[in-house]
């Protein structure tokens, strides 16, 4: 496993360790007491301030915000049960197919 996801993979484990966390102690556990539309909508936020961050702000500061979109995202797969072994598992069927062909097979515009 390459860094990367071995990183992510180690913060799923603390996400979920905090999960059952007290809210009033923890942010993360406050976020799953919060409910999936929360974190959701914070998942959004980082996403748009990372791009965002992009156009007007120091490279720097996109990996700041890039880090806060991560983190949301382990939150938001923790709260509905997705594994990042199952992303990773989906990227790996993915590889070395055009991007366009993938898109043209699940039926998305995005």
């Amino acid at each position: 496993m390459n860094g990367a996801a071995s990183m992510i993979d180690r913060l799923y484990e603390v996400v979920l360790h905090r999960k059952g966390a007290a809210p009033d102690i923890s942010y993360t556990a406050s976020l799953f007491a919060r409910g999936r539309v929360r974190i959701a909508q914070k998942l959004g936020e980082e996403a748009l301030e990372t791009a965002l961050a992009t156009l007007t702000e120091s490279s720097e500061h996109v990996v700041h915000e890039s880090a806060d979109l991560l983190y949301h995202l382990t939150v938001l797969w923790a709260a509905i049960g997705v594994k990042p072994t199952d992303v990773w598992r989906e990227l790996e069927r993915r590889f070395g197919t055009s991007g366009l062909d993938a898109k043209k097979t699940r039926g998305t515009g995005a």
